[in-house]
């Protein structure tokens, strides 16, 4: 059964993806929390030139897929010993949001910090090499999720819904030719479609070369026990066996991102506060949104 904290405040952690980053995320609290340098000081060993990039940009190359991954999980995991560090409290439970439940197992102490950031960056690699770059494409679309994954279902080439973000937002992804098919007919069904700048088209079965190239690695990983349980992104469902990790890491990357979901269960399962660890606030926003 899941823990509550020492006090009996019911609390989730929850730990952002992709999007998130900015040039100089967690330097403040690394200068004043030495949990935080600790972690910074992991990156730069484990990841020599990432934290110069993170401290000093530029931007452009942070936002490279391969560098903004592991950088991510470095900022949200510095953030959250911190906060843990400080305050002295243990959440229930921890959900990420696609490349975010990495930094959750390592919050939950699932995955050595390292071994998530060697792996988030390999990740990271590999889903920009899995597509020629024009080939693939992702769209916001704005209403009843229902009629999106209808249309997805319905279109030719491929193109999925891959991320359920809020009761009315939901995210394509696939070929672009597909997506633009799919987005002409969503908008004569009178959704909302916004065409969104990525590097890649992820959460689809285009990213099937980088699920492939990745689970030797996930496979090799050390899992440790699970200090809480993790929402797992392709099952909306708790999981505090390591037996498993590995497994739902690689259907991640292909796989639907189930965050409405995911914070349902949080609901069920009687959480009082949802504290999001690392830079910006878009899960915040999500959650209120979807309940």
């Amino acid at each position: 059964m899941p823990q509550t904290t020492h006090n009996d405040i019911k609390i989730a952690a929850l730990f952002p993806g992709q999007g998130s980053h900015a040039v100089g995320m967690g330097v403040d609290l690394a200068a004043e929390f030495p949990h935080a340098e600790e972690v910074y000081a992991a990156k730069e060993r484990t990841l020599p030139g990432l934290r110069q990039l993170v401290e000093v940009g530029p931007f452009d190359e942070l936002t490279l897929t391969a560098n903004q991954q592991p950088a991510l999980v470095a900022a949200s995991v510095a953030a959250y010993r911190a906060w843990q560090a400080h305050t002295g409290l243990t959440p229930m439970v921890a959900a990420g949001h696609s490349l975010g439940e990495y930094s959750a197992l390592v919050a939950a102490g699932v995955l050595q910090l390292e071994d998530a950031l060697r792996l988030t960056r390999k990740r990271g690699e590999l889903m920009q090499q899995a597509v020629p770059e024009g080939v693939g494409a992702m769209s916001a679309v704005m209403g009843d999720p229902a009629v999106v994954a209808e249309v997805c279902a319905g279109s030719r080439g491929v193109v999925q819904p891959a991320n359920f973000n809020a009761p009315t937002q939901t995210v394509i992804s696939g070929e672009k030719a597909a997506v633009d098919a799919a987005s002409t007919e969503l908008k004569a069904r009178g959704l909302k479609v916004i065409p969104l700048k990525v590097s890649a088209p992820f959460h689809c079965a285009l990213m099937e070369p980088a699920a492939a190239g990745l689970a030797p690695d996930l496979q090799a990983a050390a899992y440790g026990p699970y200090a809480f349980p993790v929402i797992a992104n392709v099952t909306a469902e708790l999981n505090d066996d390591p037996k498993h990790t590995a497994d739902l890491l690689g259907r991640q990357i292909t796989g639907s991102v189930r965050w409405v979901e995911t914070v349902q269960t949080l609901a069920e399962l009687g959480v009082d506060v949802f504290i999001e660890f690392g830079p910006g606030t878009v899960l915040s926003g999500l959650v209120k949104r979807i309940l």
